[in-house]
Parts: C-alpha cells; structure tokens; sequence
C-alpha cells in the first residue's frame, strides 16, 4: 500500500534548517547520502517515490542552492520527472522544462492529485515542517522518517511545528547509517 512519507533530515535538538533557512549544517555532516557501506539511504527512499511536495521556503533554498535559474536541468537530475508540488502563497520562480506545479491551500485535494499522479508509488512531503504538518492535521501522513544528525542548531525551523502525542506516533524502525539515526514512526489519524 502506498505511503504518504515526511522524510528530512534534522539536527539532534528538532530543527530541519537554520536560523537562516539553510540546509548547510547539513551537508557538513555529509549529508547521510551515503552510509558506512556506501549504500545510498536518500536513493534507496526516493526509487518508491511517485509523487512529493514541498512548501515555498524549501523551494526557494534549493532554487538558490542549487542556481538552478542558471542551471534548470539539475533539478530532472536530482528528481527525474517525477512530479512535486510546491505550496506557495508568492510568485516564484518556474522550472523550464520541469513537472513542478505551484499551488496553495488545503492540501486535501493536492493530496488527491498527488496519489494520482504517484500511480501507486509512495508520496514523499519534502517539508518543511509546517507543510508536513498539514498532511498531518488532515489524517493524510502515514509516516515520519527522520533522519537525526550529530549536529545540534540552536535555533531555527522545527522538524514538525505542532504537537502529535505518542497516542498517534509509533516507533517502527530504528537504525544507524554512518553518523545518522533514522527514525520510523507510523501516523494514525487524529482523533
């Protein structure tokens, strides 16, 4: 049965980014792309994935990041054509040539549009947080896979900015990968 997956990683103390909004903590950590038996965590994950949004703050980092206003086909290198979605209440930038669909609102029907367009595959909500937060608070995420780095930030965006209590979270798996702890929890719908 397919899956509806908030997959990111995040610092020891709950934060998926920086005071800044940047994932650079993240790649001097080494990114858990790769895992002592260079097996590939993000690649393994992502070969399920049919379909995944993310909301505008994580766009626009990894538009930036990436320069991919100078280099759009960097985005159907990482991504392929598999089609994302991007929450937004702003004008920003399209991706010549990608599947990217800007949108906003309640995420119910996106999530309809998605399932659809995943064709059976897995959902994958980028984040950040806020957004998979939605998925949540509609019965629409059925699970959490964090991946926790050795780094702590202080500060910043937090990995999921609301309160799910243990009555809906379940611990499913537990595993090291390099410097990485991922964590499984399963999502039941609330109340």
């Amino acid at each position: 049965m397919p899956k509806t997956q908030y997959y990111t990683a995040t610092s020891i103390d709950g934060y998926i980014a920086d005071e800044h909004n940047s994932l650079d903590w993240l790649f001097e950590t080494g990114d858990g792309r790769d895992d002592e038996n260079g097996e590939q965590p993000f690649a393994t994950f992502f070969a399920d994935v049919g379909a995944f949004a993310m909301g505008a703050t994580t766009y626009e980092w990894v538009f930036a990041h990436e320069k991919l206003g100078d280099q759009p086909q960097k985005w159907r290198e990482y991504y392929g054509d598999v089609p994302s979605w991007v929450f937004t209440h702003r004008q920003l930038p399209p991706l010549p040539g990608s599947t990217v669909h800007f949108v906003q609102g309640d995420v119910r029907p996106v999530h309809a549009a998605m399932t659809e367009a995943a064709s059976g595959r897995n959902i994958w909500i980028v984040g950040g947080g806020e957004l998979a937060g939605a998925f949540a608070d509609a019965g629409l995420l059925d699970e959490v896979i964090l991946g926790v780095a050795p780094v702590t930030l202080g500060a910043g965006a937090p990995v999921l900015p609301r309160r799910l209590t243990s009555s809906r979270l379940t611990l499913t798996t537990l595993e090291r990968r390099g410097p990485f702890a991922y964590l499984t929890y399963s999502v039941a719908p609330p109340h």
